[in-house]
């Protein structure tokens, strides 16, 4: 019996993995817009990145430079939940970041900011601010449909 685990210390079962045209810039990026930590780096000789590692709060995050046709630039969706959604979308924002909906309050108890990274990605920046039960949500949803 093998002591290895299936999945490595320091990952979850779901890891995003981010393909970007630029992807050493989409690094820097996330150290200056997100606080990301770098775990590893594997530059190709190009300087192009082969595979990089990142951690933001905790949670890793993948990612490459695009390589097509096997390997294409694409884009995802990112929510990430931190201490202060305002300070940290500002921090996106001066960092690069494209800005699509600034910090507001929503009704199923999080305010939440969205913004492009340099790659195109999407990312939705919350902090919770409020415990909201499924049935709170269901009767402020119908009462939204009676307006």
């Amino acid at each position: 019996m093998s002591d290895v685990k299936p999945v490595p210390d320091d990952y979850t079962a779901i890891t995003p993995y981010l393909v970007a045209e630029d992807a050493p810039r989409l690094l820097d990026f996330l150290a200056n817009g997100f606080g990301a930590v770098e775990r590893m780096r594997l530059p190709m000789p190009d300087g192009s990145i082969a595979h990089a590692e990142v951690e933001i709060g905790g949670a890793p995050i993948m990612l490459g430079s695009a390589s097509p046709p096997d390997f294409p630039p694409l884009a995802a969706q990112i929510h990430l939940y931190v201490e202060d959604v305002d300070a940290v979308y500002a921090q996106a924002v001066s960092a690069g970041a494209t800005p699509v909906a600034e910090p507001e309050d929503q009704f199923y108890g999080d305010r939440i900011a969205r913004v492009l990274d340099t790659a195109g990605n999407h990312w939705s920046i919350a902090t919770h601010i409020a415990d909201v039960s499924a049935d709170e949500m269901a009767q402020i949803m119908e009462s939204m449909g009676e307006g």
